[in-house]
Order: C-alpha cells, then sequence, then structure tokens
C-alpha cells in the first residue's frame, strides 16, 4: 500500500513539472477570450508582479472614460516619471487619446501618469483600477499604481490577466489601439513594443512588459477563424518563442461542431384549435461552433408552450442558441415544419386556455423549455 502511495506521488509530481516546464515562463495561462474558459496553464493562479502589463488596466478605463479627445496639458509630475516613456514634454498639450497611444505602444510610464492624473488623480484613479478589478471578478489582483513600477502589494495572476485583457478587448478603442503597429500625432511617431504583431499572422495585441522584479512579462491576443485567444506568460525569458506555440497549440485544437442543420426537428409543439395536435419546430438555419478541446458547448431551445391555430408552415416559433460557458457560440430561430388548419369544430373551445396565454402575454411571460447537451469539440 505504501508502495502504491509513492509511486502515485512520483507520478504527481512528474506531471507537475512538465506541465510548468513546458514552457520557459514561471506562470501562465492561455485563454478563450470569447467563453472565459482556461484551455492551457501552470501556475496560472499564483500572485505574481506583472510590470507594464497593468497598463492593460490603465488603458481600459481611459477607453471607457469618454474623454479621449480632452486636450491635457502635461505637469512637470507625469513628464519627470522614471521608466519607460513616451517622452512627454512639460507643459506640452495633446489629446488624452495621443496619450493612450504612447501608454500601449511605447509602455509610457509618463502616459500612465499623465492619464492618471487627468482622470481624477492619481491616488483615485488607482482606486478606479482596484474597483475595476473586482467587477470583473479579479480576487486576486491588486493595484498600487497606473504604470507597473513594481510595489507591495503590486500583484495579478497570470489567469486574472487573461480575463482582465478579454475584457478589455471587448472595448473597440482599446482592441484597436492595441492592434495598432504604428501611430503619428504631429511630429512624433509611436511604434508597438508588441513585436508579435510583426511576428504573428493573426496577433492583434496587446501588452509587454517588464521589471527587474517582475521578469519579462507579455501578453498577447490572436484571432482565427472567429475566435480570440489570449495569452499571458509572467517572469519568462524566451516569451515571444513561447507566446507563438501556445497559439498555434491553442488554435490546432479548434474544431468546427456542428449541432444542427436547418430542417433538423428541435421540438414538438402542441397546437390547440387545429386539426393537428402537434408540429415540429426546425432549425431554420445551421447551428454550429467553432470549439477548443477543452470546451463543452450546451443547446438551450425556448419556445411557447403552445400555438394556437391556423398556423403557417415556416412561422417562427422559437429560438436556440449554441452556449459555452455562458457565451452564445451561434444561434437560429425555429420555425413551424407544417402548416396546421383551423379546425371549426373547436373554433369557441379552449377559452380558458386562450385567456391563460392572453395574460401571459401581459405579464411578458413565456414558458421556456429548454434541452441541454454537451457536446465537445471533436478531434
Amino acid at each position: 500500500m505504501r508502495a502504491k502511495y509513492w509511486i502515485c506521488l512520483l507520478v504527481a509530481v512528474c506531471f507537475s513539472v512538465s506541465r510548468a516546464s513546458a514552457y520557459s515562463a514561471q506562470a501562465y495561462a492561455v485563454l478563450d477570450a470569447d467563453t472565459g474558459v482556461l484551455l492551457d496553464g501552470a501556475n496560472e493562479n499564483r500572485q505574481m508582479p506583472m510590470a507594464s502589463t497593468t497598463k492593460i488596466m490603465t488603458g481600459l478605463l481611459a477607453a471607457e472614460s469618454g474623454a479621449l479627445q480632452k486636450i491635457v496639458t502635461v505637469s512637470g509630475v507625469s513628464a519627470g516619471v522614471e521608466g519607460s516613456s513616451m517622452y512627454l514634454k512639460q507643459g506640452e498639450q495633446l489629446s488624452l487619446q495621443d496619450v493612450l497611444y504612447g501608454l500601449m505602444l511605447c509602455s509610457g510610464n509618463d502616459a500612465a501618469a499623465c492619464i492618471a492624473e487627468n482622470l481624477g488623480g492619481q491616488t483615485a484613479f488607482v482606486r478606479r483600477m482596484n474597483k475595476r478589478a473586482q467587477q470583473l471578478g479579479l480576487r486576486n489582483t491588486h493595484f498600487d499604481n497606473p504604470s507597473g513600477l513594481d510595489g507591495k502589494t503590486h500583484h495579478t495572476t497570470a489567469q486574472e490577466l487573461a480575463q482582465l485583457t478579454a475584457a478589455a478587448l471587448k472595448n473597440p478603442v482599446f482592441a484597436q489601439i492595441v492592434a495598432t503597429q504604428s501611430y503619428t500625432s504631429g511630429t512624433r511617431t509611436m511604434v508597438n513594443h508588441n513585436k508579435l504583431l510583426r511576428m504573428y499572422p493573426d496577433a492583434i495585441g496587446v501588452k509587454t512588459g517588464y521589471t527587474r522584479t517582475a521578469g519579462r512579462c507579455l501578453v498577447s491576443a490572436a484571432k482565427r477563424n472567429g475566435r480570440t485567444v489570449v495569452a499571458v506568460t509572467l517572469h519568462d525569458g524566451d516569451d515571444w518563442n513561447d507566446h507563438m506555440h501556445m497559439l498555434d497549440a491553442a488554435f490546432s485544437s479548434l474544431r468546427e461542431k456542428r449541432v444542427g442543420q436547418a430542417g433538423d426537428t428541435a421540438a414538438p409543439i402542441s397546437v390547440q384549435s387545429g386539426t393537428k395536435q402537434k408540429i415540429q419546430a426546425v432549425y431554420q438555419e445551421d447551428l454550429t461552433a467553432q470549439l477548443f478541446d477543452r470546451e463543452q458547448a450546451e443547446i438551450q431551445i425556448s419556445h411557447a408552450d403552445f400555438l394556437y391555430a391556423p398556423v403557417q408552415q415556416g412561422d417562427i416559433c422559437g429560438s436556440t442558441k449554441l452556449l459555452c460557458n455562458g457565451a452564445v457560440l451561434d444561434e437560429t430561430a425555429l420555425i413551424c415544419a407544417q402548416s396546421v388548419a383551423l379546425d371549426p369544430a373547436q373554433e369557441d373551445t379552449g377559452l380558458l386556455e386562450k385567456f391563460r396565454h392572453w395574460w401571459d402575454a401581459v405579464r411578458k411571460r413565456e414558458a421556456v423549455y429548454e434541452s441541454y447537451r454537451g457536446l465537445r469539440a471533436e478531434s
């Protein structure tokens, strides 16, 4: 029995080591940005410093501010911030949008300070960063500053940084800026530090980072076949290569799954006062999705509990959605497969049912039938 215990322990340790050493990162996470499903990772929940990838949160708050056309005057405090810079000058005037480009392309610590200063002041802005993290459910993330300089309680995890990035990419302004390779405003031209935009054909962002304590940190995102993947590495000396391999591995597991075909039966529906008691609700269009290996999808079918005759073939009678982790991957209407004529003998019956149907409509209720089937991508 004791020998069996030690064998199991040895296998577990070997698996853990091989999993962590697959890449050079001390921690990493690969996330489906559309569904939030973790596709791969090691030490993904370990709290670690994240250097300038912090600016993903700073940039998101700036993009959400609605103040990007505001002209700001650079203070001496912002212009004098240490570290990487977009080279702001004291007294210079420019739009907050230009500052945001300097934040995300040049990784400007001066840009981070300028954004914080003009969106409530640094203390209030950092408070907003932490509040937004809580709103996104990032329980192991805390910010001490808007730039990513090392701090005693400045940390995140690889998985939570990936979750933050997935949320940020849903903001069209943020997504456009982090996908930009170079940006010129006036006499200033800024080139994106994220070399993956030039190295990896499907790359769409997002942010580099480095401090002596945090090491090299990188967050990347790529889109292929309509699906977006986010990869995060913390303290990784070979991050460019690791990210290309991570993204390739994720996309290589992507498979199309056809769940329902146009014309297939989805559910029967009762018919009141008709020459037939039931009709078949069928898919109006194909129901398909691109699924990664670790993902499981569910079908949700919704329709009224009954219909009143006459019913016409092709009438919409419900809807169906293909979900993964709560995200809608595809949807289509349900339509009636057959016509049903009104039965004259039943025309004046069913008053109670008609009253119930009317009352449900008034109260905006609909009887819902949900059918769930577990589906995994086929290898």
